[in-house]
């Protein structure tokens, strides 16, 4: 299913991607921190939404 190849291309796909991302973040790291400079909130609110979802999701098994 998954020759050498595949293999191959899929990690370096992955590797250059996430260098690309982190790249563009330190490019734009001073602009993110004059607008979204309370971003750690947006973190904070997401993963409090995920585990609200996710206690919602466990305790649908007990009833």
């Amino acid at each position: 299913m998954f020759t050498t190849g595949r293999i191959i291309f899929s990690l370096s796909f992955a590797i250059v991607f996430i260098i690309a991302m982190l790249w563009s973040y330190k490019k734009d790291e001073k602009i993110n921190n004059l607008h979204f400079s309370k971003r750690y909130l947006v973190f904070i609110a997401i993963l409090g939404f995920l585990a609200l979802l996710y206690l919602i999701v466990r305790s649908r098994k007990f009833f």
